[in-house]
């Protein structure tokens, strides 16, 4: 017996009412206007945590705490990430 293939192969299409959905978190860009450019929000979260980090690192240095806080590489990224989002959520939410 003979499979003849189908002529078209049935394909993977969103459905209008999905495309809707998908599209709706981007109604709203979380961006704010810096000197007539529009900013990403998260960026200057980050950029201010980063900011924070090396004023606790300097406050540690200068309480000489820096060696009980354990790993460095790992407590100054954590204060990084928390610092960015205790930012985003107070002022952005």
């Amino acid at each position: 017996m003979i499979r003849i293939p189908p002529r078209n192969p049935p394909r993977n299409r969103l459905s209008p009412l999905t495309v809707c959905l998908l599209c709706t978190g981007c109604s709203r860009a979380p961006s704010i206007n810096i000197i007539g450019s529009f900013f990403p929000v998260w960026m200057l979260c980050a950029i201010i945590a980063v900011v924070i980090a090396f004023i606790v690192r300097a406050l540690l240095v200068r309480f000489k705490l820096e060696t009980d806080v354990g790993p460095v590489a790992l407590f100054y990224p954590s204060v990084v990430v928390l610092s960015a989002c205790v930012l985003w959520l107070i002022f952005f939410r």
